[in-house]
């Protein structure tokens, strides 16, 4: 994973007699020329809704997924300021215990699953062909899909809240509480056939970040060379596609038991309600590392732009962002220590759920000796990302004594477990995408955003946070369990529920300020220029915001760091201006796996509404599954089978002149 090379090796190895080399030529496209205004020309979406529908740009959608996961991020405060609200005081009467459990199902399943993975889904999607130095992810139709899946499953979700039937067995759902026979109504059923629709989005949109990183970086970005927030995405996806597959089957054998009258579930039936336990945390634990890892590839690729230096220990952290999800495989069972396996298997996933603090012990570390050997500059993203630091390690921690097993059994499902939950899941995924928005919202639109409303927000955010869920460790130690919806006044919670609600309404507020400062800025904040963090990866050597293709030829990368390296070493090696010319319609280069060389040529999709549509109908299944209106389940079912050959039907660009001869170039269908 060496960063010393020749220049343009990458470039030189692709001989003049290879058939690629025949047809890629190198050169540069001037800003306001011709050439620049035919690039435009062919990668720009059509104006208007038919354009916001069809469009397949990666930008668009990374930005849809980021708008969407805050709207679901709003939704799921509101329900949790409900929470808080009844729990401030004792005896309180403003929820029944039906409408309570409903609220908080349904806060739990938006914000880990409607939140914390899909906004950093839009990061992703928006960053990736940037940093990698690409004009597209690999399946751009393919990438639009997964929006809309997601979409349409988080409104499929929320669409039972107003009628009363909302999920109400807590976004664990175990059996058989969740089973028919103590749950008769709708409400799980949403839940069931709600996740399965989102496993779908999840699912081919992970598969879409695996074949980019493989085949989409520039000229020269070899494996070592990609920035850390591509292995933290990169690892996420490879989990998912691992994980996924056993929640969406867990949802859909509990909705064969509930409709179809088998027993996966049912114990007097012979069935396991225990398998329901090990199909779900064997993917809900590396769930969050998922939401996690690639939270922490924001902070080791934007916190070393205001330390004013590389990232310390490159090679280990990526290393250890691998081994974090790798170890996290292995420590499901430690969510079910209290259900009394052996004492072998107990011992077993007790030290491995010690274990794996250290890969993240060692990106604490590189984090501190980052900030520690640089040079600081305290804007408004460093606070945010040193604040994600600060805690990471309370929720680490605190993630560490529960992998003892003798406090396991006196903290489950105690408010501890509830503290440590969100500090792992909120703290560390939202002061990351904050700060992250901070960082990127110069590139996402050109503009900057109030430093002094910004650092307002930021102590306002932090303090609530930590005065909202920190007092829950103690309520967990003085015994309160997690899920009951009122308390007696002689319990001994009093105090520390309401400081934990007052906490979490300063922490709302904070919210509120972050998005005045967005609005604010979106329309009169100061121009950002092209690089104004002084930042060192690719997509900081372009225009803000991007056009729609990206680069106008692809860049030639020799470092980590291609506009950090003359002031690193005193040599430039990575050229960003001259390059190959890929304008013979939606062309993107292929390069090869480990060492990035140019490869294959790929004739990418241009917009389209299939995606749209096929989602809309793949989601109409699922109500109709939900309504058990089986005429209309199979009526769509037809439907989504029409899209697909629609999808998939071979087309052809009209006006691209055909090359000679044959090259090796292949035509991106989804």
């Amino acid at each position: 994973m060496s960063d010393q090379v020749e220049p343009h090796s990458a470039l030189d190895r692709v001989h003049d007699d290879a058939p690629l080399a025949r047809v890629l030529r190198l050169g540069s496209v001037e800003p306001g020329s011709e050439a620049e205004r035919k690039l435009h020309e062919m990668w720009e979406s059509e104006p208007g809704l038919k354009g916001w529908i069809s469009s397949v740009d990666h930008k668009s959608i990374g930005l849809r997924y980021l708008v969407t996961a805050f709207v679901f991020l709003i939704a799921g405060g509101i329900e949790a300021l409900i929470i808080r609200l009844q729990l401030a005081r004792p005896n309180e009467t403003l929820l029944t215990p039906e409408q309570y459990n409903q609220l908080f199902t349904m806060h739990g399943i938006t914000m880990i699953f409607l939140y914390a993975l899909p906004v950093l889904s839009g990061f992703s999607n928006y960053l990736w062909p940037l940093v990698l130095g690409a004009r597209d992810m690999a399946f751009p139709r393919l990438n639009a899909f997964s929006y809309w899946i997601f979409l349409f499953a988080g409104l499929f979700l929320y669409a039972s809240f107003p009628l009363g039937e909302a999920p109400n067995a807590g976004w664990f759902n175990y059996t058989p509480l969740s089973g028919l026979q103590y749950n008769t109504g709708p409400n799980i059923d949403v839940y069931a056939l709600g996740m399965v629709l989102l496993g779908i989005s999840t699912t081919v949109g992970s598969m879409n970040f695996v074949v980019t990183f493989l085949r989409m970086r520039a000229p020269g970005m070899s494996i070592g060379r990609v920035p850390v927030l591509v292995w933290g995405t990169l690892t996420a996806s490879g989990g998912n596609l691992l994980a996924v597959p056993s929640v969406s089957l867990a949802f859909l054998m509990l909705w064969l038991d509930r409709r179809m009258g088998t027993h996966f579930f049912d114990v007097l039936n012979g069935g396991r309600s225990l398998l329901w336990q090990h199909l779900f945390w064997i993917f809900a634990h590396p769930w969050v590392y998922a939401v996690v890892l690639p939270a922490m590839g924001i902070v080791s690729d934007a916190l070393p732009v205001f330390c004013r230096r590389p990232l310390v220990g490159y090679m280990p952290v990526a290393l250890s962002t691998v081994a974090t999800m790798v170890v996290g495989f292995v420590v499901w069972i430690h969510h079910m220590f209290a259900t009394g396996m052996s004492a072998l298997a107990l011992s077993f996933f007790g030290s491995t759920s010690m274990i794996i603090a250290i890969p993240s012990a060692v990106a604490t570390f590189a984090w501190i000796a980052t900030i520690w050997t640089g040079r600081p500059v305290f804007r408004v993203p460093f606070l945010y990302f040193a604040g994600f630091v600060f805690l990471f390690v309370i929720g680490g921690l605190s993630g560490v004594l529960t992998a003892a097993v003798p406090l396991d059994w006196q903290l489950t499902d105690t408010y501890f477990i509830v503290a440590h939950l969100h500090y792992v899941l909120l703290g560390i995924n939202v002061f990351p995408v904050l700060g992250g928005i901070y960082f990127w919202f110069p590139k996402f639109t050109g503009r900057m955003t109030s430093e002094k409303l910004g650092r307002i927000a930021f102590w306002v955010l932090f303090v609530g946070f930590n005065v909202a869920f920190f007092p829950m460790h103690i309520a967990g130690l003085l015994g309160m369990p997690r899920r009951i919806y009122t308390y007696a006044p002689d319990m001994g919670w009093n105090t520390v529920n309401m400081i934990t609600s007052i906490g979490a309404f300063v922490f709302a507020f904070g919210v509120l300020l972050f998005l005045v400062d967005v609005a604010y800025s979106l329309r009169r904040g100061a121009a950002a220029g092209d690089n104004p963090w002084d930042a060192p990866t690719l997509e900081w050597s372009i225009p803000s915001p991007p056009p729609p293709y990206n680069f106008a030829v692809a860049p030639r990368v020799g470092s980590r760091h291609p506009l950090w390296e003359t002031r690193l070493d005193g040599r430039a090696r990575s050229d960003l201006k001259h390059g190959y010319l890929l304008d013979n319609g939606r062309e993107a280069l292929g390069t090869t796996v480990a060492d990035a060389e140019p490869d294959v040529l790929l004739k990418m999709p241009g917009d389209s509404s299939t995606p749209f549509w096929l989602g809309l109908s793949t989601s109409l299944i699922f109500c109709g599954l939900a309504l058990q209106s089986w005429w209309f389940t199979g009526l769509m079912i037809v439907a989504s089978g029409a899209f697909i050959a629609a999808w998939l039907w071979p087309l052809r660009e009209l006006g691209q002149r055909e090359p000679s001869p044959p090259l090796p170039t292949h035509e991106v269908q989804p």
